[in-house]
């Protein structure tokens, strides 16, 4: 049984359709899976035992990209079920020119339901497959690191936008205050070296000496494999936070702009999610459309502290 499968875009969410793909396998056990999506999301499906081929889409960069997308599908070979995670035009483009017996797009309608997503995503399996499987752990398949003493890893990025980011300061106080218990890690993206850098400056400015810094400097395998070993992670709301959820690593979540009932840790049972319900959120926004930014500002650091013992 040959499968096609194009990912989400974004990091988190193709963390969130591993309990949609694990099923899938389960429902088809000679399974072949060719894996199409953006660097990121194809990177964390590499290890996965069932992927045959992985195939990063470089058509954005294409000046025709209808054209670049009519040549991959001919070029990809033919397929038993072919289906989409997501509901782009492009993706339709795709799929209209691959050789499959069926094509199957996620509907925009599965993302107006007010569940969690990885909930959206098996529904959309189900329906495919005619059956009502439910959706189990997130599921990867790096092996953890294993770290000499307890390690805290920190999260201070979030791709989506600033909105979603709490403050460096804060972060630093937060670390600092632990770092008698925990080794420090800071993670972060190739465009979140600053602010890393600031939070790492600050944590050394009180002394603070056993902490390293690795932003911009992992790949996903890298990125999976050393949250996968932590003692701790504290996160913003982002796809670092999803990987450390299929762990089951103990983990604060801060949310400010987005709809944490639906992108919350999913089947994570030592986690917390640090929040405030206000009037204007979520708002979904990636900056805060009335410049208070007040959904994280009105967070302190001992709120978060406070959350650290709880979940531990």
């Amino acid at each position: 049984m040959k499968i096609f499968i194009e990912l989400p875009t974004w990091l988190g969410d193709s963390v969130m359709t591993t309990p949609a793909v694990e099923n899938l396998i389960a429902t088809y056990p000679d399974a072949e899976l060719t894996i199409f999506g953006s660097f990121v999301s194809t990177e964390l499906f590499r290890p996965h035992p069932k992927v045959q081929k992985i195939v990063v889409d470089s058509t954005k960069k294409q000046k025709f990209r209808a054209l670049a997308l009519y040549k991959l599908a001919k070029e990809v070979g033919e397929f038993d079920l072919a289906i989409s995670f997501r509901s782009h035009l492009a993706t339709k483009i795709l799929l209209f020119f691959l050789k499959s017996k069926k094509k199957v797009i996620f509907s925009k309608e599965y993302s107006k339901e007010a569940i969690h997503q990885v909930q959206k995503y098996n529904n959309f399996l189900n329906k495919i497959t005619n059956q009502n499987l439910l959706p189990k752990d997130l599921k990867l398949y790096f092996k953890p690191t294993k770290y000499q003493k307890p390690t805290l890893g920190i999260n201070a990025g979030a791709t989506y936008g600033d909105a979603k980011r709490w403050y460096p300061e804060r972060f630093a106080q937060v670390a600092t205050a632990l770092s008698d218990k925990f080794d420090i890690i800071l993670f972060g993206g190739e465009g979140e070296r600053e602010i890393t850098a600031e939070i790492e400056e600050l944590i050394k400015n009180s002394g603070v000496k056993n902490i390293q810094n690795l932003a911009g400097k992992t790949t996903i395998e890298d990125l999976a494999s050393k949250i996968a070993g932590l003692s701790l992670f504290i996160t913003n709301d982002s796809g670092p936070m999803h990987i450390a959820s299929a762990y089951k690593i103990p983990t604060v979540a801060i949310f400010g702009p987005t709809k944490y009932k639906e992108t919350s840790q999913w089947k994570n049972p030592k986690s917390v999610i640090v929040r405030k319900e206000l009037d204007c959120s979520p708002c979904m926004k990636r900056s805060c459309p009335i410049k208070t930014h007040e959904c994280m500002k009105s967070i302190g650091a001992d709120e978060v502290l406070e959350a650290v013992e709880r979940v531990l």
